[in-house]
Formats: C-alpha cells, structure tokens, sequence
C-alpha cells in the first residue's frame, strides 16, 4: 500500500477496543471518543460508498455495512445513505451523487476509491473523508489501514497444522500491494508451522482488470484445479470472488475436514449458508473493517475532528482469526501463543510475498 504524506498529519480518531493511532511522526491525542448520544448527529448526513457489488459479498462490502448499520441504530437523528458502483466508469458520479445529498462525511470502503475521494477532499474541504485501505493526503481526510499481514499469518499457521498433505493454496482477487500482504503473511505462517509445506499463489486477474474481486466462476475454477491436484487448505483474499472457494469445496467431492477454506475480512462461517459452504470454512482472517467503519461515523456525529491515519492492528485485535467453527479448538492454544510472540516482536511478519 502507498503511504505518502503521513508525516505530521495530526492524528485524531481512536477506536473502540483500545485501537492505536499509528503512521504519524507528530504528537498524538489518546483521548478516548464519548460514548454514542442518540441525539448526537441530528440533522447530520454520512455516506458510504461501497467497492464494487456493495452489500452481499459475505466479506470486506458486508464488513463496512456492519459499521454502518451499527452507527445508523446508535444514530437515529441523522441520515444514512448507501451507494456501490458498478465499475470504475461510474465511481466519480456515484461520489458526486452523494455530495449533491448534502454528506458531510463520506467512508470510502477500498483503495479502489483513492483517486476519486483524494479529488473529492480536496476540491470541498467542508466535507470529511474517510478510505479504508489507502492514504488520503488532506487535512479534511482520516485514512484507516490495517496489518493484514499479521491476522494472515495466523491463518496460515493454522492452515499448516491441519493440511494432511502439506499442500496449501492461495487465491488472491487481483495482484496488488495490498493484497501482496495477505500472501506474504499467510506463506510465512504457513512455513512456520512447517517449513517443508509448498503454497502454490493463485491470481483471478492482474491489473488493470480488477473484476477479479467479484468473480465467483472464476474463483470456483481456481479452487477446484488446486483441490484436485491435492491441495488440501485454501485460503482466499478475493472479495466476492471467494464464494467460488466455497463452491469448489462443496463440489470436490470430499467431506469438512479432508480439505478446508479459509475466508477473510469477516467471520465467513457465520456469513455463509450451509448450502454455500458453510462447513469447509475452517476459520477467517478478521479484519475489523466494521469498526474501522463505525468509528469514523462516530466520530464525525460526536464532533472529533477527523484526520491522519490508523493502523488496525493484531495487538490491538484490529486483525485476527475466527474461532466460531470448532474444528479450530484443538489448535487455538498454538495460534493463541504465535499471536502472543507477533505482538511482543519475536516474530516479525513480512508484508511483500
């Protein structure tokens, strides 16, 4: 991920859960947001434009709309609106639409949007911006980031300790930094726990395509290709594109257990039906993309200013790893201690494959 022009940006949201402010070489304000005031925000409008195929996607599009959904029921004064583009021809006008409503705060779920709301910030500094997952360099924007290296690297560890053949797989959307930091996090873990395992790395597509986040046909044909050769855990950091994963899991042929998946951003195992695969996932890598989502919009109804950067990271339980299957009991102990050592910096986590 880019990281241009964090240098003495002020940093001034926090986050629940203790979440620290990080990215900053300036002063910094710990001081904790008030509790949400029903009546805070009347009058107020906040906007969240979703990435590409907005709510439905079981992971990052459904993580921010959580947040979200979350602010509108603390927040009943205020107004809420909702948009998703359908490809990048139409970001701009989907921002402008939302502007034109009267958003005097505007969450931008995905790097995809840093063009379009980087322009958006700096041509009406009345109106606060928030990206997930990029830098927006303006005084009137907060940038929130996470170490999705770390929460990767957990999985990845538990992926090891349950292949049986020591084959593992990785399905990424589209070939980016960002997404660099899943693979890279998820190899070494996987190594970790056994140096001798192989993972073969998969793309949907390379850029410029980026439909490689919502290609559901081609994730299944990604998967099913590393089921059969004997792949035995995939894990996929593709949008909507892993419900293919899934897919190819339900239709290899072979029961929970004999091989696994692993989802990401959100608890896939709760996200999705049993007729979709429910019960191949074996864990997901959290990323708290909700809270990320709901303390913007908090803020901004509550008055904090809204500036700077975030890192959401695993010592702050800003990334981690779902533990709803219990197929993940008998090898918690192991990835609770691994957490316990990424935190204290004995093991450092690389973040390019």
């Amino acid at each position: 991920m880019k990281n241009k022009g964090l240098k003495g940006l002020a940093i001034s949201l926090v986050a629940v859960l203790g979440l620290a402010a990080c990215g900053s070489d300036s002063g910094t304000s710990d001081t904790t947001m008030p509790a949400a005031d029903p009546q805070a925000g009347a009058g107020m409008t906040i906007g969240l434009l979703y990435d590409i195929t907005g709510r439905g996607d079981k992971s990052f599009n459904d993580a921010a709309a959580a947040g979200y959904d979350k602010a509108m029921a603390e927040f009943p004064g205020a107004t809420f609106i909702e948009s998703a583009p359908t490809g990048d021809e139409d970001r701009a006008e989907r921002l402008q639409t939302m502007i034109d409503q009267g958003a005097g705060l505007i969450v931008c779920v995905g790097f995809l949007w840093t063009k379009d709301c980087t322009e958006g910030a700096l041509a009406h500094p009345e109106i606060s911006f928030a990206i997930i997952d990029d830098v927006i360099d303006a005084p009137n924007a907060v940038s929130l980031l996470f170490k999705e290296a770390e929460g990767s690297f957990l999985v990845g560890y538990a992926a090891a300790l349950k292949s049986t053949t020591g084959k593992i797989g990785f399905i990424g959307g589209v070939r980016t930094d960002g997404i660099g930091k899943f693979e890279a996090g998820f190899k070494a873990g996987v190594t970790a726990a056994n140096p001798s395992a192989t993972v073969e790395v998969k793309y949907a597509t390379e850029p410029p395509d980026f439909s490689g986040f919502n290609d559901p046909a081609k994730g299944k044909s990604i998967a099913a290709s590393m089921y059969s050769s004997g792949i035995d855990v995939i894990y996929h950091a593709a949008g909507g594109t892993g419900a293919g994963l899934f897919a190819a899991a339900m239709e290899s042929g072979k029961a929970p257990g004999e091989i696994w998946a692993i989802g990401v951003d959100s608890d896939q195992y709760q996200s999705v039906a049993a007729e979709n695969g429910k019960d191949y996932i074996l864990t997901s890598m959290l990323k708290r993309v909700d809270v990320a989502t709901y303390e913007a919009m908090k803020a901004y109804l509550t008055g904090a200013p809204l500036s700077g950067t975030m890192i959401f990271d695993l010592s702050k339980d800003g990334v981690g790893y779902s533990a709803s299957n219990s197929a993940v009991s008998d090898i918690a102990d192991k990835l609770e201690a691994i957490k316990a050592e990424i935190i204290s910096g004995a093991i450092s986590v690389p973040e390019k494959p």
